[in-house]
């Protein structure tokens, strides 16, 4: 494999272990305004990959349809909610703010936690997956500058990710190295997903819009279904709402500088 496609795919990865590590260095819980700030942090970064990594270019892919290049985004976004949304109400999991959901089961806390997480993983290494997918193929408006760019965002917004995942676990009374290797392993998937992906868009180069477009929706379902509602509710939402923007203008800056 190329190796700049495997530095792409691994960075995301890199991002949830240095954020896991931070148990390591920060107290044992995280402050509620901090949660909501690095929850609004992410939250925008998805937002603005989903547009200018995702969408942007599968409408550009699907340009030869005419009046019709709306199709594999509009399909590809629906369908990529629709099959989030099926993971959320088959898989037993729990919210980002350490609410169980659902019929109680024997699955013990820590590890819904961690299958929360990692549930919220997949779209994002589908994501980097079908970008990089996109500029191996060429001739899909993906650049390689504009597959780094989405794939270090993520990264970026990944980092918070792990320390929300290891720091209550923590707090719950988990050896330090325990939390840190849960954290670690909540970010596994995507990597994996990425390569699925790519293996996939590869083999019919045609349906790279629909995936492009599938990505952002499952990234879009993960934001409103979970995202927004953490940063919003309660106190300090404000601190939310401002880190979303600053995520989201972060994002929007590296598309563009970098694609």
């Amino acid at each position: 494999m190329n190796t700049k496609v495997l530095m792409g795919i691994l960075l995301p990865f890199l991002g949830t272990g240095l954020g896991s590590a931070m148990v390591f260095v920060l107290k044992d819980r995280i402050s509620n305004g901090a949660q909501k700030v690095l929850t609004g942090f992410a939250a925008g970064v998805m937002v603005a990959a989903s547009f200018w990594s995702l969408l942007q270019p599968a409408l550009e892919g699907a340009e030869q349809m005419g009046r019709l290049s709306f199709v594999p985004a509009a399909a590809g976004f629906l369908i990529g909610m629709g099959f989030l949304l099926l993971l959320d109400i088959v898989t037993p999991h729990m919210h980002m703010d350490g609410q169980s959901e659902g019929p109680e089961s024997s699955i013990k806390h820590t590890t819904k936690l961690i299958l929360a997480v990692t549930l919220h993983n997949i779209p994002e290494g589908m994501a980097v997956g079908v970008v990089y997918a996109g500029w191996i193929a060429g001739d899909t408006g993906v650049s390689q500058t504009a597959a780094f760019a989405l794939a270090l965002g993520i990264a970026l917004q990944n980092f918070p990710e792990g320390a929300i995942v290891s720091m209550p676990l923590r707090a719950a009374g988990m050896p330090k190295a325990k939390t840190f290797w849960y954290g670690v392993l909540s970010g596994i998937v995507e990597p994996i997903a990425s390569l699925i992906t790519i293996a996939a868009a590869s083999a019919v180069v045609f349906i790279l819009p629909y995936l492009l477009a599938f990505a952002a929706g499952a990234m879009f379902y993960v934001v409103v279904e979970e995202l927004i509602p953490e940063m919003s509710e309660g106190e300090h939402s404000n601190l939310g709402t401002v880190a979303f923007s600053l995520g989201f203008v972060l994002m929007m800056i590296l598309d563009v500088a970098l694609g």
